[in-house]
């Protein structure tokens, strides 16, 4: 009697299942279920018991354990700039390295400095779309997060919407000004969450922890 499951579905009670039927009966993350060891129901993700079973299906719950803190995400970050130069590069207009060496003299003109923010605006657009698309496939984060074993999730452990994955990037707009606070906010969150994660309730995970 320890080991019965019950399901909620369509508003009927299915059960007894033992954990194994219960985990060959097509469920979600969000299908209600009464474990023996609980007194209300409660949703199938909520369950330690399924968090094997969910990520064998490709969910990856936030817990304490498994949160990447800033130094693991700081390297994905190196790498995906690494990764990404190639191509950003050519976007890079042909006098940059003159422009640039004009604006470290203090010599750049307008023209110089127009030509710098258009740059600028195309690498984080191209950046910004780069993690966007990686963390909406299948992937569920850029190829540096992949070398780092990093995984972009929702709060219910599941890939990030095209929606979600873009509010999440747009968002470094302004998790990169003031000192780059929005970043570091990372080191000193209980959910080890920057500014960008918490508006579009993401999460960056190791995986296998």
């Amino acid at each position: 009697m320890e080991d019965n499951y019950y399901i909620a579905r369509d508003k009927t009670e299915e059960g007894p299942f033992t954990l194994e039927q219960l985990m060959q009966a097509d469920i979600d993350a969000d299908t209600l279920i009464l474990s023996p060891n609980a007194a209300d129901w409660q949703r199938a993700s909520d369950l330690p018991e399924l968090f094997h079973y969910f990520e064998a299906q490709g969910y990856y719950f936030p817990t304490e354990d498994n949160l990447a803190g800033f130094g693991w995400r700081l390297l994905a970050y190196i790498a995906d700039s690494f990764i990404m130069s190639y191509p950003i590069s050519f976007f890079r207009p042909e006098n940059f390295k003159e422009i640039y060496e004009r604006a470290l003299n203090g010599g750049a003109t307008v023209t110089d400095l127009n030509t710098m923010m258009q740059f600028n605006i195309t690498t984080f657009l191209v950046m910004a779309m780069y993690h966007t698309l990686c963390e909406f496939s299948p992937l569920q984060g850029s190829l540096g997060k992949k070398l780092f074993r990093l995984t972009v999730v929702d709060s219910d452990g599941r890939r990030l919407s095209f929606f979600r994955a873009l509010i999440r990037n747009v968002g470094k707009i302004v998790s990169g000004t003031a000192l780059f606070i929005g970043y570091l906010w990372v080191l000193w969150d209980d959910r080890k969450q920057a500014w960008h994660d918490k508006w579009a309730k993401a999460y960056v995970l190791i995986k296998n922890r």
